[in-house]
C-alpha cells in the first residue's frame, strides 16, 4: 500500500502554514526565537525582520486612527461653532419687530458671522403690498418663468445653475459666482426662495448636506408669512 500522508520531510502548502497560525495565534510565543530569523521584503528592496515589520505596521494605523481622530474632533468643533452661529441667527431672527428686522439680521448675520459671500431672498407678490426690506419682490408668475424647476424640487439643492436662473436670482453678481445653493421657502404654497453664492465652483456641491440652509428657511416659514398681506 501507499501512504499518503505527508511526512515532516514533505512541504506543507502555504495555506496550511496559514491555518496552523490561525488556529494557534500564540505560536510565536513559544518560539520567540523564530521571529528574529524570519524576513519580510520591504518596499525599498531590502528585508526587514517580522517585529520590525508588525511594528511598523502598528506605527502606521496608528498614524491613520490618529489622523482619523483629529479630523473628528476639526468636524465637532466646527460643528460646534456652526451650531453657536446659527442659535444667535435664530435668537436675532425671532427678536426682529417686522419685515425689514428679520431680513436685515439675516443678511448681517450670513455676511458678519457665516462668511456667506452672496446671499439673496425673494418674495413672491405684489411689490406694493409687501413691507419694504432689502428682499427682492417679485411676481409669483416671473418666479415660475425663471427659476420654475428650483421652486418645483420644494427642497434645498446644491451645485451650480442655468445661466437665466443665475441672473434672475443674483443679478449684476450672476458673473461672478461658480456654486449656490437654494432653498423655497414654502408656507402652504411657495411664496419665497432663499438662495446663497460662493466664488468657488466646487464650494456648493451636489453632493453637499443642507442642513443648515433648510433649518433656516424652516424658521423664515413661520416668521416672515405674518408680515405678508393674506
Amino acid at each position: 500500500m501507499i501512504d499518503n500522508k505527508k511526512t515532516l520531510a514533505d512541504p506543507l502548502e502555504p495555506e496550511q502554514v496559514a491555518a496552523f497560525l490561525q488556529e494557534n495565534r500564540h505560536f510565536f510565543e513559544a518560539y520567540p526565537d523564530l521571529l528574529a530569523e524570519l524576513s519580510l521584503p520591504h518596499e525599498s528592496g531590502s528585508a526587514v525582520s517580522l517585529i520590525e515589520r508588525q511594528i511598523s505596521v502598528l506605527r502606521e494605523r496608528n498614524m491613520d486612527m490618529r489622523h482619523r481622530l483629529s479630523k473628528l474632533l476639526d468636524n465637532a468643533r466646527e460643528n460646534d461653532k456652526l451650531f453657536d452661529k446659527t442659535k444667535r441667527l435664530v435668537l436675532t431672527l425671532l427678536e426682529g419687530q417686522d419685515m425689514g428686522d428679520i431680513v436685515d439680521s439675516l443678511y448681517y448675520c450670513f455676511d458678519k458671522e457665516f462668511g456667506i459671500q452672496y446671499t439673496s431672498l425673494f418674495l413672491f407678490g405684489n411689490i406694493d403690498k409687501i413691507p419694504s426690506s432689502q428682499a427682492h419682490v417679485v411676481s409669483l408668475a416671473a418666479a415660475r418663468d425663471n427659476i420654475g424647476t428650483i421652486l418645483k424640487s420644494n427642497r434645498a439643492i446644491c451645485g451650480t445653475l442655468g445661466k437665466k436662473e443665475m441672473h434672475f436670482i443674483f443679478g449684476k453678481y450672476a458673473d461672478e459666482i461658480g456654486s449656490v445653493a437654494t432653498v423655497p421657502l414654502i408656507h402652504g404654497n411657495a411664496f419665497g426662495l432663499l438662495a446663497i453664492g460662493n466664488r468657488d465652483p466646487h464650494y456648493y456641491r451636489s453632493s453637499m448636506g443642507t442642513l443648515f440652509l433648510g433649518y433656516i428657511a424652516e424658521v423664515l416659514n413661520r416668521l416672515l408669512p405674518k408680515h405678508l398681506p393674506r
